[in-house]
């Protein structure tokens, strides 16, 4: 059985892996580049013959593994695609966000392959979509390769995926978290029986300080939210609509119930409303804390969306849960700083991952005072409240990947979702950690011997 990654380069980007065994193809992920845009932004699907693919499966829901599904699913029209029931109700909502986005970005930036799936697509593919349970071992139509999904503790419906065949194994890890989250609960993975391990390496090169502790981290929040209201200011907290959005929201319930933040309106706004639905529709029915609960009912200081304007208006002494994350231009909390970052009483909190190239990074960054463009057709804007930084990642850090590695022991591993100074931090530790491992890291179109 062989492995090639579909990536056109060798970084975190729009991920996507071919397994063959001379009868079966299949394909792991098929996510679009969050950078690049067109057809730039896809993997190689070219480097695949058209409608020869036997499988298609998916880890999870967020845009860098699912975003090319629809253009995968027209090069191979035959082919079903395996995922949980989370994954694709999450997914197909994050879909037709990117129809939608894609449709400004050409009006806005005259990308004329945009935008490369339409919404009725979308609806189109869904009945080839299957849902299977966490695991729960089945077989890939028409042959004898055995899947099963197991919990990643990424985001809801996240999961690691087991292949099975000719008595080998192989596991892709898919994006993975072995420390619980507010919501989300640590990975449930499988230790023993593992050959090939394919795993993500995204925090490789991130050292996290001997004395982090995340009830520490909330802490810190819970003490910045506190100061900035005695300040008579804002706090205003850019956030991935997608799986750190719920989380934040019930941590800022945890810290509310505690009594370590005052009762203060929190508002959400952006793409985060329509997946805080999706996550509280399986508030009973997925491994999570807080099982049963509802934000949108359960969480007292939030107010949902149905209770106030679509524009947003500013008040001290509120928690303004703004998506995106990295305040990219045209995104709510990229127009909320316009009018938001200039009074020094606010405070901008950022508890996630900023690519250099977004407005979120420059803000982070930036000295007070200096002028941030927020959006090129718009004037700069002075920085001058406060910014603060928190670590919230639904990404393990590396040394419990490398302490997971260890404890399966594979034969080989291949190191993927990194860039290249994760990857070598990676390589050198786990080489030194596992003489007897052969540790990989694929090059794109290389094809590879799993086992």
């Amino acid at each position: 059985m062989t492995f090639r990654s579909l990536l056109r380069r060798r970084e975190i980007g729009a991920n996507s892996y071919l397994i063959e065994n001379g009868r079966q193809r299949i394909i792991l992920d098929a996510g679009a580049h969050p950078k690049e845009k067109g057809h730039d932004s896809l993997p190689n699907f070219n480097s695949v013959p058209h409608d020869t693919v036997n499988s298609i499966l998916v880890t999870h829901a967020h845009h860098d593994h699912i975003g090319a599904l629809p253009v995968l699913q027209r090069r191979q029209p035959r082919t079903p695609v395996f995922m949980t029931e989370p994954t694709g109700e999450v997914g197909a909502a994050m879909l037709h966000n990117s129809v939608n986005v894609m449709t400004r970005q050409r009006e806005e930036q005259g990308i004329q392959e945009y935008p490369l799936f339409t919404h009725k697509e979308i609806d189109g593919i869904k009945g080839r979509w299957n849902y299977r349970d966490l695991r729960r071992p089945f077989f890939l139509p028409e042959s004898e390769v055995e899947c099963t999904f197991f919990d990643a503790g990424h985001i809801i419906g996240s999961a690691g995926i087991m292949l099975r065949n000719e008595g080998k194994t192989a596991f892709y890890t898919g994006d993975v978290n072995f420390e619980p989250q507010t919501i989300t609960r640590e990975a449930d993975f499988p230790t023993t029986g593992i050959d090939t391990l394919i795993i993500e390496t995204t925090r490789g090169d991130f050292q996290r300080p001997a004395d982090f502790s995340r009830k520490a981290e909330k802490e810190r929040l819970a003490l910045v939210i506190r100061e900035t209201f005695e300040k008579g200011g804002a706090v205003m907290i850019p956030v991935f609509a997608l799986g750190k959005s719920q989380e934040l929201l019930v941590m800022l319930h945890e810290l509310h119930q505690m009594d370590l933040i005052p009762n203060a309106p929190v508002f959400i706004g952006g793409l985060s409303t329509k997946m805080t639905v999706l996550y509280d529709n399986y508030a009973s029915k997925t491994r999570r804390s807080y099982e049963g609960f509802r934000i949108l009912e359960d969480m007292s200081t939030l107010v949902a969306p149905r209770k106030r304007r679509k524009e947003l208006l500013y008040n001290a002494r509120t928690i303004y849960a703004l998506s995106s994350g990295m305040m990219s231009e045209g995104t709510t909390s990229n127009q909320f700083a316009m009018r938001f970052m200039d009074n020094p009483k606010n405070t901008i909190a950022f508890v996630g991952y900023t690519d250099p190239a977004t407005p979120g990074y420059r803000i982070r960054h930036a000295k007070q005072g200096e002028k941030i463009k927020l959006d090129p057709q718009l004037p700069e804007v002075p920085l001058l409240c406060r910014v603060a930084s928190f670590d919230f990642s639904a990404h393990a850090v590396r040394e419990d990947i490398v302490s997971y590695v260890t404890k399966v022991s594979p034969r080989k591993v291949f190191l993927v979702h990194g860039d290249a100074p994760a990857q070598v931090w990676f390589h050198q530790t786990l080489s030194a950690a596992l003489p007897q491992t052969e540790i990989i890291s694929p090059e794109p179109g290389e094809t590879l011997s799993l086992w």
